[in-house]
């Protein structure tokens, strides 16, 4: 499979859906497989909340696979010897993208705090940039799973006339109070961190990792399903030699010290940040008098909407009323449950059937 990663800047101004202008960005890509002569054959997949541009193979000097590397690749769900595969690490990121971490022309400091409010609709104002550049008037297909799914829904709302379909995983049209609320206590342990310095901590050469860990940590259980925590940890003690802490005794408690760990290691607090509000914030219908139908019904893509059993923070309900209101607005779309055995992170991982219905999705014609 041929991998290209590629840095590239855009040197025009943005107005992002806050208002606020962000003069010039630039956007952390990696493409796999080859663009035909046609253009035709495009399919873009967008990241999840701690996802970035890496979604497929393993590049040299890196030691794990891309994100969705179950799914892309030469002769996988997303056949990259018949398509190629677009990903990119979001504006607002920490991976290469434009985003906290990187610095401002204006300050010669790193944004921090002062990085605009950023949104969905604005990340597919940008993927839409970066189709223009790449010369591709229509995606086959746009994908992701949670906020990437979220993304792929808005591109069938903002574009009709540049994607053909649009695949929603275990996603939804807006998020809870529940959800909203979660992630509003995930941003509070963040910035209760003595080391946020509200936001500005990189030029104090300072990082809030105990409070992004800890924010991680709460946010990794909402991701399993109880059902795979009992299987997987039941309430087994830890081995005593590879304890994280001294305080630890159970192996679910050393599971979560580590996955935050190792987050707090890779991830910018201040993208935590920006990310959950935009999540929070995601509700296209808001433009169409909270009528979601009418929303919908310049959609000219098809859609195809999955969730998965197992899956308690974005249920199967909110994928349903993205499809209730689909067949409403008479949309060409399909719904499918699918058997999930990790609960909301059960996007990610290969089953059979979620391979046969994202496959014969993406190829079939016509409604």
């Amino acid at each position: 499979m041929k991998i290209i990663t590629e840095k590239i800047s855009f040197k025009n101004s943005l107005t992002l859906e806050s208002g606020e202008l962000l003069e010039g960005f630039e956007l952390m890509t990696e493409t796999y497989g080859e663009l035909n002569s046609e253009k035709t054959n495009a399919v873009l997949v967008c990241h999840a909340f701690s996802g970035n541009h890496h979604a497929a193979g393993i590049k040299d000097g890196d030691k794990k696979s891309g994100w969705w590397d179950e799914i892309i690749g030469d002769g996988k769900t997303i056949d990259t010897t018949k398509f190629f595969v677009v990903s990119l690490n979001n504006i607002g990121g920490c991976h290469g993208s434009s985003g906290p971490t990187t610095i401002s022309s204006k300050s010669e400091q790193p944004y921090g705090a002062s990085f605009p409010e950023i949104s969905v609709s604005d990340w597919v104002e940008t993927q839409k940039i970066l189709a223009d550049y790449l010369e591709i008037n229509c995606w086959e297909m746009v994908a992701g799973g949670s906020l990437g799914g979220m993304q792929a829904l808005q591109w069938a709302i903002s574009y009709p006339e540049r994607i053909k379909k649009a695949a929603i995983i275990a996603a939804s049209s807006k998020i809870s109070t529940q959800n909203i609320a979660l992630n509003e206590v995930a941003r509070e342990i963040i910035k209760k961190d003595e080391n946020f310095h509200n936001g500005d901590y990189l030029m104090q050469n300072k990082s809030p990792s105990k409070g992004l860990k800890a924010a991680r940590m709460l946010g990794h259980i909402t991701y399993l399903s109880e059902s795979n925590m009992s299987k997987r940890f039941g309430r087994k003690l830890q081995d005593p030699k590879n304890k994280m802490d001294a305080d630890i005794n159970y192996e679910v408690e050393n599971y979560l010290q580590y996955k935050g760990e190792q987050f707090a290691k890779t991830f910018d607090a201040n993208s935590y940040i920006l990310m959950t509000k935009a999540m929070d914030s995601f509700d296209p219908a808001k433009q169409f008098d909270n009528d979601l139908v009418k929303c919908l019904q310049s959609t000219k893509a098809k859609l195809l909407i999955a969730s998965f059993d197992s899956d308690w923070l974005f249920p199967k309900e909110y994928g349903l009323d993205i499809q209730m209101s689909a067949i409403k607005a008479g949309i060409d779309s399909s719904y499918i449950e699918l058997d999930g055995d990790y609960g909301h992170d059960s996007f990610l991982f290969y089953s059979d059937q979620y391979a046969a219905a994202l496959k014969n999705f993406l190829n079939s014609h016509g409604s």
